[in-house]
């Protein structure tokens, strides 16, 4: 019970620390601003919100799964996986923790959409709102991809979980935007002061889980590879 209670603990977190990071927090304030405009009344920029959250959060949870699925359900690698899974966590949770804490020079191919679709998709109100959500969470940053690749789906693929932590860390991803909208659809001068409390708090959080990474990819190694008894 502890192990699913850790597990389904981390995901949330790893999901609010993705949402939160500097480039996916500044698209998601964005987005909401931007579709707030075209809907006009608060109680309709607030419902917008909500759906482009959820349309982030689906995406994460069907991308997740479908990468989860796709592993485990080769019999060969999912053997691999469970005879070895310590023994390669170790060091892609080192690598993945510098990564976070920037002391690795991770590029990712810039992904933009146009003006014109986001005008268009933009334009058809809450539906158009969620379907912004869906494109924007595809849309990874080097440091949103070390969190969702590095971070959620090895813990989905040791507990072996294709649904419930994709969909727990959905809904981390889902939360700070809910209450963006909450505050564009009810005080736009809040949004401001939110955005730097998130700022200062995603940088405390972020360093925070680059070291755990870190130190539990240490352990890892030092316990599976090396046969160091701690």
């Amino acid at each position: 019970m502890s192990e699913v209670l850790a597990g389904v603990g981390s995901a949330l977190w790893l999901g609010i620390l993705t949402s939160i990071s500097p480039c996916p927090l500044a698209s998601n304030i964005a987005a909401v601003s931007y579709v707030g405009r075209r809907v006009g009344a608060p109680h309709r920029v607030l419902l917008a919100g909500v759906a482009y959250s959820l349309g982030r959060a689906l995406t994460y949870v069907l991308v997740g799964w479908l990468v989860v699925t796709s592993i485990l359900s080769v019999p060969g690698v999912s053997f691999f996986l469970q005879q070895r899974m310590n023994q390669i966590l170790g060091p892609l949770l080192v690598l993945i923790g510098f990564g976070i804490l920037g002391r690795l020079p991770l590029r990712l191919p810039a992904t933009r959409f146009g003006e014109r679709l986001r005008e268009r998709v933009a334009g058809h109100g809450v539906l158009g709102a969620s379907a912004l959500g869906a494109l924007f969470a595809l849309s990874f940053c080097p440091v949103s991809a070390g969190l969702f690749f590095g971070g959620l789906i090895p813990l989905a693929m040791g507990a072996n979980s294709r649904l419930v932590l994709p969909a727990v860390y959905g809904l981390g991803t889902g939360l700070p935007v809910a209450l963006i909208a909450v505050l564009i659809a009810f005080g736009a001068g809040g949004v401001a002061r939110t955005f730097h409390a998130l700022t200062g708090f995603e940088r405390i959080a972020r360093t925070l889980t680059g070291v755990i990474f870190i130190g539990a990819g240490g352990y890892l190694i030092l316990t599976h590879l090396l046969g160091v008894s701690i």
